[in-house]
């Protein structure tokens, strides 16, 4: 029987959880000032084939520099700041990834992308998903960066129960101190990277960010189930998955491998393939890797 201190542990855990799935890593340096468009920031870097970079919830858009720098020349990377994240201002909504869904594919009609590849990471390769479902064929090619797209799936929920489980987190984290904020912020970020600096700049950009936006779009995230809309995705997808964070816990390679393809099974042609040592944040703990898998994705025919 589920006891009282039970169900607090389950509900810290869970909220630990969110939060350290919400933050992100930033690695800044000077750049030129990005444009706006419609609440986004997004930044322009090279020229070439169109790229669109999606960072994660709380993420700063500098997540996704090293990548771009790296993948020049041919490469034009548009980097995407989205609002309420990292100290982002951020903008009033009860439907964050409908609505950035919809600003990201009317900034490639206003930009005349002409079927980008679009890269994201965790709640970016959400909206990825989400934009190649919304219209197929205007994407040329996605690559998916540790997310799924049913996250409660992780903890055997079912889409109705997750839909419960996400209105129950949105009000824990929008009722917590500020002190239990902090903390939850803290505890989570320890297994989002594998340097300790990377971690405490992972606290500094979640509690930079809007409270209100992550608790909003954590809970559409946990409530999401995708699966029914991947087979309308036309674009050729690689997935590159996180597992050796959970290793201490049990997972190994090939299992955590069996979660993702099993998840993406309705993407018809998604390869999945799996960091051998990186964290959550893949671009910093595994660059070398992340970059080679996309070079080589990008330059099949």
């Amino acid at each position: 029987m589920e006891t009282s201190m039970t169900r607090k542990t389950s509900r810290a855990g869970l909220f630990a959880a969110a939060v350290g799935i919400a933050t992100a890593l930033f690695a800044g340096h000077g750049r030129a000032a990005p444009a706006e468009f419609r609440d986004l920031r997004v930044e322009v870097v090279g020229q070439g084939r169109p790229v669109l970079m999606i960072p994660g919830l709380n993420s700063a858009a500098s997540t996704w520099s090293q990548t771009c720098t790296a993948l020049q020349p041919g490469v034009q990377c548009h980097i995407v700041q989205l609002p309420g994240f990292a100290g982002a201002p951020a903008v009033a909504t009860d439907n964050f990834l409908g609505g950035m869904r919809d600003r990201l594919l009317a900034y490639l009609e206003e930009r005349q992308l002409d079927r980008p590849v679009v890269i994201g990471h965790s709640l970016g390769g959400v909206l990825a998903l989400q934009m190649a479902a919304e219209k197929p064929g205007r994407i040329e090619r996605l690559v998916i960066v540790d997310a799924l797209p049913f996250l409660a799936g992780l903890r055997g929920l079912s889409p109705e129960a997750a839909r419960g489980a996400a209105a129950a987190m949105r009000q824990q984290m929008l009722s917590a101190t500020r002190e239990q904020w902090e903390a939850g912020t803290r505890q989570g970020a320890g297994g989002m990277s594998r340097d300790p600096a990377h971690a405490e700049r992972i606290v500094a950009w979640g509690l930079a960010s809007d409270r209100a936006t992550t608790a909003q779009a954590m809970s559409e995230l946990w409530a999401e189930d995708l699966r029914p809309l991947l087979p309308r995705i036309a674009a050729p997808t690689l997935v590159l998955g996180a597992w050796a964070a959970f290793e201490p816990m049990g997972s190994t390679l090939d299992s955590t491998r069996r979660i993702f393809e099993t998840q993406y099974a309705g993407l018809k042609g998604a390869k999945v393939e799996m960091s051998q040592r990186g964290y959550h944040f893949l671009m910093w703990d595994d660059a070398d890797w992340l970059v080679g898998e996309v070079k080589g994705f990008l330059a099949r025919r």
